[in-house]
């Protein structure tokens, strides 16, 4: 069962509601397509492409990676041992911190989110290419401006005399 804007629901017809919806269908698209042709999972494949975009010497480490996947870090190291059995990252060790748990991708994996990112993306454009009434390429850009003034408006609320918290709650 799906999430579905409708305006006799108690949720309603909102841009929430359909934004939320579209986020879970593009997921479960992503999810299909990527088991049928690289073998993984959407999660996987999204846990992996987050580490890829945030992975710099040293970093990220178990802490930062819940962070930014917004999950918990037990969540995180839960994952780990899988991620590493597979062959797509190891765990380096913190020289200034034996307790501090560092994660870094293979080159396998770096190929397989390269390779799957641009395959999912081909795939979702030539999905719509018959789709006549909706410019991907300008819906693209106007999400890329939401996204924008999201962020700056997180920025603006998390302010030193803003009564917001600064951090997420981990889950």
């Amino acid at each position: 069962m799906h999430l579905t804007p409708d305006a006799d629901s108690p949720l309603g017809d909102r841009i929430t509601v359909t934004l939320h919806a579209l986020v879970e269908r593009i997921d479960a698209f992503a999810d299909g397509m990527l088991r049928a042709q690289f073998g993984i999972t959407y999660s996987q494949f999204f846990f992996l492409a987050v580490l890829s975009s945030i992975e710099r010497p040293g970093h990220p480490d178990v802490t930062e990676m819940a962070e930014c996947l917004g999950v918990s870090k037990a969540a995180v190291s839960k994952r780990l041992t899988s991620f590493v059995d597979a062959g797509w990252i190891t765990l380096p060790g913190d020289p200034a911190n034996a307790r501090r748990v560092v994660l870094a991708l293979t080159r396998a994996a770096r190929d397989l989110v390269a390779n799957a990112a641009a395959a999912l993306d081909a795939s979702f454009t030539e999905h719509f290419s018959r789709v006549t009434s909706v410019d991907l390429g300008a819906l693209h850009d106007d999400l890329k401006t939401v996204i924008q003034v999201l962020d700056e408006q997180g920025r603006d609320e998390q302010s030193p005399e803003s009564p917001l918290p600064t951090e997420r709650p981990q889950s």
